[in-house]
């Protein structure tokens, strides 16, 4: 089963970010205190879905925020992309992709989050998936 994991320097503010975004939930995993692993759940991404997710704390320093992308990028669809995208940037993400179209895909955007990841956003045309 897939798994996507969010290394992030400031786990409040990471929860805080994402859960206003996608409405995800944060539970700590017992046994890694340490690096403040915690399970996430929401509607894209939970324990009996095809993806799973966690997010723990950074092993090394942020990367600098306008870089390149820094590990694997995953895109999640949203109902408004324009809407998302501007949500995140007032919460405490950042531009790494203003809304765009896709001919063929649709419209799409990448917000940096604030602890040196890129998320996506994507609504998709009627029949992309």
């Amino acid at each position: 089963m897939p798994r996507v994991e969010f290394h992030v320097s400031d786990i409040d503010a990471a929860k805080a970010l994402y859960n206003g975004l996608f409405g995800w939930s944060f539970f700590p995993v017992d046994g890694l205190e340490a690096v403040s692993y915690h399970r996430v759940e929401g509607r894209e991404i939970a324990a009996d879905q095809a993806l799973t997710g966690g997010m723990l704390v950074r092993a090394d320093e942020k990367p600098d925020a306008g870089g390149p992308v820094r590990g694997a990028l995953i895109t999640f669809e949203v109902d408004d992309c324009d809407e998302r995208y501007a949500w995140a940037l007032a919460n405490g993400g950042s531009e790494a992709l203003p809304p765009s179209d896709f001919d063929g895909i649709g419209r799409v955007a990448y917000a940096e989050d604030g602890q040196g990841n890129i998320i996506g956003m994507m609504t998709p045309v009627r029949g992309y998936n």
